[in-house]
């Protein structure tokens, strides 16, 4: 993934932001070591940070994600939070499931996590809101179809987060035509008018919009 922060930047921030516990150092290892080509995947210490603050600070109980991989963000989110809450994450790799599932189990959270295979838009349809937090880390093209999904479901004070919304800077070359960098540049461009909601880009890792009810 191409760096959109200055990667001294980037080591720094990590540097100063609370070390993440052994069960996601853990998975990060072995994601690391298996999935060489896309461990790019992985959301890692520092935005796994920010997705588990977020958490703590909104006092979500119920969190969907769509989009496993090998369970870092989800267990990042679990782990803030409260005993009774719940994330159920969303899956369509066994492979991925497999390793997030191993690794679920054997960490704290594993009785507040919920791995669902299958398309995520099938899953969705089964699942009642509110959600207090949703992020969305999938396949790309079905972005807009996940955040108009997720929207009707979103608690009052609920947030959606939306990660790789500037897709390593691709999104300000309109040369690129490929299909994911469309959908989302496609995508930023519709959040920032629509006017059900506000939403914020920041900077962090490869772009995170946060977006909330008006």
């Amino acid at each position: 993934m191409p760096q959109i922060v200055d990667p001294n930047i980037e080591r720094y921030a990590a540097e100063h932001t609370t070390a993440e516990p052994p069960e996601l150092r853990s998975v990060a290892d072995e994601t690391r070591q298996k999935f060489e080509s896309r461990a790019g995947m992985l959301t890692g210490k520092l935005e796994g940070a920010f997705l588990r603050t977020l958490v703590a600070i909104t006092g979500a109980r119920r969190v969907v994600e769509i989009g496993t991989f090998t369970g870092y963000s989800a267990m990042a989110m679990a782990s803030a939070l409260p005993p009774d809450g719940t994330l159920v994450t969303l899956e369509v790799s066994a492979e991925h499931a497999e390793v997030a599932r191993r690794h679920i189990e054997a960490s704290p959270w594993s009785n507040r996590i919920e791995i669902r295979m299958g398309p995520a838009l099938d899953s969705l349809a089964t699942l009642d809101g509110p959600f207090d937090l949703v992020f969305i880390d999938a396949d790309k093209t079905n972005y807009r179809n996940y955040y108009e999904a997720c929207l009707p479901k979103l608690a009052e004070r609920g947030v959606i987060a939306i990660d790789n919304v500037l897709w390593g800077g691709a999104v300000l070359d309109p040369s690129d035509t490929s299909a994911d960098t469309r959908a989302i540049a496609e995508l930023n461009d519709a959040l920032a008018v629509d006017e059900r909601v506000e939403c914020v880009m920041l900077t962090i890792r490869d772009g995170v919009s946060l977006i909330r009810r008006r």
